[in-house]
């Protein structure tokens, strides 16, 4: 149920951008089924699925301020965001700031320091590669340098086999 809350105040947040909600309610599938795939225990799946559901939150914030959605803007802008939009859910401190930590990294693909952080990774490119039409080429080097889990490799080889 908490899931749930959070999703629908995602869609609240977006205002009737149908892209952002497309893009976040993927990448928590994707996540969701990677991470149960993959075993996670019950609090890191569940602090899995709400990372990808606020993951993008500094999006419209970054397209007014920047212009663009850079993933460098999204990091620094998402603390601010992710504090109060997560506050009335009463999250224990240590998922909130694991949350947070997730969110505001989700575009670094260096020192990734966990099971959820790996899954977030695999599940936005999943999502980013179909949407933005990546090349083979960039496919084939997020898969070398980034997918590490089984099932994100097997689903990512499913999507664009060779």
């Amino acid at each position: 149920m908490l899931k749930s809350k959070i999703i629908l105040k995602m869609i609240d947040y977006y205002r009737g951008n149908r892209k952002d909600i497309c893009h976040f309610l993927k990448v928590y599938g994707y996540a969701q089924t990677i991470g149960k795939l993959e075993g996670l225990d019950p609090q890191t799946q569940d602090i899995l699925e709400i990372a990808a559901i606020v993951h993008d939150i500094a999006c419209p914030l970054c397209r007014a301020k920047y212009g663009n959605t850079d993933g460098r803007h999204q990091e620094e802008e998402s603390r601010a965001l992710l504090e109060p939009f997560l506050a009335e859910f009463g999250l224990p401190d240590a998922v909130t700031e694991r949350v947070i930590g997730l969110v505001t990294h989700h575009h670094t693909y260096t020192g990734v320091d966990g099971d959820d952080y790996r899954i977030l990774l695999e599940a936005d490119f999943l999502v980013n590669a179909d949407e933005a039409q990546y090349p083979k080429e960039k496919i084939a080097d997020f898969e070398k340098n980034v997918f590490r889990t089984e099932s994100g490799i097997r689903i990512l080889r499913s999507m664009y086999p060779n």
